[in-house]
């Protein structure tokens, strides 16, 4: 979540967090204060420096007025640093003791060390910003409680299970945060905080509030998520400034009808309770949120009516593969779908029955849109009709492999609406050790996908300014002055960084180093009315009293320019110990660089290009039974040994290719060669070559037919398979013109693997032709997809050694699995053709025969052949529209996202 804040707290928060240098360099303390503020937080034995400035008294101590120290301490050392603060900072104003800087293996924030304050902190008589957030604490120390002045006290992140009665005595408290605690109850005197602004007390064990806290006259924001509210005061109603009220994820039945007549409430948030019925101010009010409640359904317990009792649970529907649709009704339907997808339609989500159609879509650059640091998790979903608007949003969850490195990143679901991509509010729920759902909140029906992206913070930024911090990176703020904008515009952050050692490796250079790259990104007018300020960390190992200024550049990129732009001379750079800050009016992205290197704008396109870029190996191995079965993948680097060691009991063949490198997204294609073709129509066969789209977390894996019209009889055919970058060329290029351009940093050649068909037995050829001359037949039908004689032979010549299981999961009683086996002994290849085609001829004119053949490979674990010929049934499926096309018997089909084809108009939202 982005650190935004607002108001008289800007300012405290903005200069808590800085870090200036001292004209006295001699002090290893001195560079963490300058002016009023003082940073120690950032780097171990922040206590030990602060006792030191302690001890020296320099005249600026006693002007600080903001203070922070991580808690990440010896707590007795902490409690001793503590203990000198009102001597040393009696102006102090702000003091934030946060745990929280460091995290565990899994990436969460760890609580720091502290427990308790000393009791003479209360003597800060001009304190009036406590940040308590990421610590131990299990009760909240005495000394808070006599802090007079006290205006914002954060205590989220702790173990706290209750808060004291004598907290309502704090006359100056506008803000309370409690999240993420352990709450069980509230006091009753809490209602006597008449100047309480805003109390956040989400993420607690709430069951009841008091009828007291109907006494927040100014209360102007709460939020009780995800407790276990069973019900509320109608005191409540008496909250009468209150303009934000969040009560999502609790266990509500009812909300009190007053609520309706808030006469400044602009948001109430009740998503995901058990609320059966609501006043209907708030039933049909447009600021009210009523997603995941089951509105209109009989209480389970107790019937409203006879006829209630009658009404079954919402139904829950589980599709097969050879199903594309379900019908919804307003009484909803959970629907778990065979491509890893469930969908959950509340009750009234939709006021008339409605047919919703699903497909998932193999991955493509014009269908797939990822930004530059982005990774693709999943297939593409497509949910039609497109455009419908329901009256509650659709529970939307998709299977998902995680990525490896999560560290600084973060899952979401893409989706696409009108004419652009946007991320929605995405959570991970766990199914696996290696499979999460990601779960989101569909408000339309278009395509949706799983991507991996770094860390966004955004917020909105009102007229009077905020504060925009990177939650991954805390030196990374963006600082939004008073009227920067005349409207609220939202603006949002991402921060990627490069380790030291590639771009050192790169440059040639040991010192070189660079800071964080920012990417700013606004909605609205391209520029603010007033300079943004902007804090980046110095490139790692650089202090601002050692650097050299003449090797300090600032870079800057607005795509679609290739190059980075110096602009160092072109703004003010001011440094601090630790950071630098400049000014600007528009957003784009930003980087820092020391070097001593001349022409930085260059060097920066090839170092952002090596962030992006993934070390690849393709293979190419044939199955052992079935030589002409061609098995093409690119790999991370990091994958090959474990995809080879589970392969290599069915696959043999070369070793991998050299380590090639290569962009997410990008296209390449495998070409047979010196007598090797493909042996199949496919949707993703160009000219006899066979088209990839490289996703680092995807199997780029297909699996083809190969054969020749080389003579197999006189000697084996050493061919071989040639990868190359982009997309087919209208003109593909001669073997021999290729490998003229294999070499170069700009060739479109990647490797090349041999491949051998061994020479052909006499005794095989007769077999083969036999086997060619079974009675034609096309399973299915042309509208939906048929699989033709070729096609089975196809499928036939790759199950191997699986085919037994395959036919058991085809219905295949054990007996004529024993009679086939016995009838063509010793010949595996009649055996598979045998028993596919006596199973077709069987189920020929049967509705659902070919999905019952995909769902009996997925079972058998031949996701493989599955793919083939899905993929084969959509060409024909394909192929069959364009013909009905051009006889003018039905209309174009609306093209997918990022075709040139005219799309048609969509329905329009409700």
């Amino acid at each position: 979540m982005a650190a935004a804040v607002e108001g008289p707290e800007l300012e405290a928060a903005a200069a808590a967090g800085d870090a200036s240098e001292d004209a006295d360099a001699g002090s290893r303390a001195r560079p963490f204060l300058g002016g009023n503020r003082l940073s120690l937080d950032l780097y171990p034995g922040g206590c030990q420096r602060l006792l030191h400035l302690c001890v020296q008294q320099p005249l600026q101590l006693l002007q600080v007025e903001f203070l922070r120290l991580s808690t990440h301490e010896d707590p007795q050392l902490l409690e001793a640093t503590l203990a000198q603060l009102p001597q040393s900072l009696s102006c102090l104003r702000s003091l934030v003791l946060k745990g929280g800087q460091h995290r565990d293996t899994l990436g969460a924030c760890l609580r720091g060390a502290l427990t308790t304050l000393p009791a003479g902190l209360s003597g800060l008589a001009h304190l009036a910003h406590l940040d308590l957030s990421f610590n131990s604490l299990e009760t909240l120390p005495a000394c808070v409680l006599r802090m007079r002045d006290l205006g914002a006290l954060l205590l989220s992140h702790n173990c706290l299970s209750e808060l004291p009665e004598a907290l309502g005595a704090l006359p100056a408290l506008t803000f309370l945060a409690v999240t993420h605690n352990r709450l069980q109850t509230l006091p009753p005197a809490l209602g006597a905080l008449s100047t309480l602004q805003r109390l956040d007390l989400s993420q607690n064990l709430l069951d009841t509030l008091p009828p007291e806290i109907g006494g927040l006259g100014s209360l102007l924001e709460l939020n009780l998520a995800s407790n276990r509210l069973q019900s509320l005061p109608a005191s409540l109603a008496g909250l009468r400034s209150l303009r934000l009220l969040v009560l999502h994820s609790n266990l509500l039945a009812s909300v009190p009808a007053g609520l309706a007549r808030l006469p400044l409430l602009t948001r109430l948030d009740l998503r995901d309770n058990q609320l059966r019925d609501l006043p209907p101010e708030l039933l049909d009010a447009p600021f009210v949120r009523l997603q995941g409640n089951p509105l209109g359904e009989a209480s389970p317990d107790v019937p409203s009516s006879p006829v209630a009792a009658l009404i079954p649970e919402m139904p829950r529907l589980f599709l097969t593969s050879d199903l594309d649709s379900f019908p919804v009704t307003p009484r909803g339907c959970s629907v778990t779908l065979a491509c890893g997808v469930r969908l959950q339609f509340p009750a009234g989500a939709t006021a008339t029955p409605i047919t919703i159609r699903y497909r998932l879509l193999l991955p493509e650059p014009g269908l797939v849109p990822l930004g530059p640091h982005d990774a693709l998790l999943s297939h593409v979903l497509e949910l039609q009709p497109h455009g419908v608007a329901f009256r509650q949003d659709v529970g939307l969850w998709l299977l998902f492999t995680p990525p490896r490195a999560r560290r600084c990143r973060e899952v979401v679901v893409r989706t696409r609406n009108d004419n652009s991509w946007g991320d929605l509010e995405t959570h991970l729920e766990e199914e696996a050790p290696q499979r999460l759902w990601a779960h989101c909140q569909a408000p339309h029906f278009s395509w949706f996908l799983v991507v991996s992206r770094p860390v966004s913070n955004a917020c909105l930024v009102p007229p009077e300014g905020t504060l925009l911090c990177s939650s991954g990176h805390p030196g990374v703020k963006v600082i939004f002055p008073p009227g920067a904008t005349e409207e609220p515009r939202r603006v949002s952050m991402q921060v990627v960084r490069m380790a030291g050692r590639e771009l050192q490796a790169l440059l040639g250079e040991p010192e070189a180093a660079v800071s964080p790259l920012l990417c700013l990104s606004q909605s609205g007018p391209p520029s603010f009315l007033r300079p943004v300020t902007v804090q980046l960390p110095l490139p790692s190992g650089i202090t601002g009293l050692s650097l050299d200024r003449s090797r300090l550049h600032l870079l800057y990129w607005a795509p679609p320019a290739v190059t980075w732009d110096d602009i160092t001379a072109q703004v003010v750079l001011e440094l601090t110990h630790l950071y630098a800050r400049f000014q600007v009016t528009h957003f784009s992205w930003y980087w820092l660089w020391y070097t001593t290197k001349n022409c930085v704008g260059g060097l920066a396109r090839k170092a952002w290009e090596r962030l992006r870029l993934h070390r690849v190996n393709l293979i190419a191995l044939q199955r052992r039974r079935d030589p002409e079965q061609v098995l093409l993948q690119c790999l991370p680097r990091n994958k090959v040994d474990a995809a080879l060691r589970r392969l290599l009991e069915r696959y043999r063949g070369p070793e991998p290719s050299d380590t090639v490198e290569m962009f997410e997204g990008e296209e390449f294609f495998a070409a047979f060669e010196r007598g090797i073709d493909v042996d199949a129509d496919r949707p993703d066969c160009v000219e006899g070559r066979i088209c990839f789209v490289f996703y680092s977390h995807l199997k780029n894996v297909k699996e083809v037919y190969v054969t020749t019209t080389l003579d197999r009889e006189a000697q084996a055919v050493r061919g071989q398979v040639s990868f190359y970058r982009g997309t087919v060329p209208v003109q593909v290029p001669e073997e021999a013109e290729a490998a003229r351009q294999r070499k170069g940093a700009d060739a479109l050649w990647m490797a090349t693997l041999p491949i051998k068909l061994p020479r052909l037995r006499s005794s095989e050829e007769p077999r083969r032709r036999a086997g060619l001359s079974l009675a034609p037949l096309n399973l299915g039908d042309a509208e939906t997809g048929f699989l033709t004689q070729s096609n089975l032979l196809s499928v036939a010549g790759r199950l191997g050694p699986d085919w037994p299981t395959v036919a058991l999961h085809l219905g295949v009683s054990y007996r004529e699995l024993q009679r086939i086996r016995h009838e063509f002994r010793d010949d595996l290849d009649g055996q598979i053709r045998h028993m596919l085609f006596s199973w077709a001829e069987r189920q020929a004119g049967q509705p659902g025969a070919v999905g019952l053949l995909v769902q009996a490979l997925e079972q058998s674990d031949r996701q493989d052949v599955a793919e083939e010929v899905r993929a084969v049934l959509e060409l024909g499926c394909r192929k069959y529209q364009d013909g009905i096309r051009r006889t003018g018997l039905a209309p174009k089909d609306p093209a997918l996202p990022g075709s040139s084809a005219p799309q048609p108009p969509e329905p329009a939202q409700a």
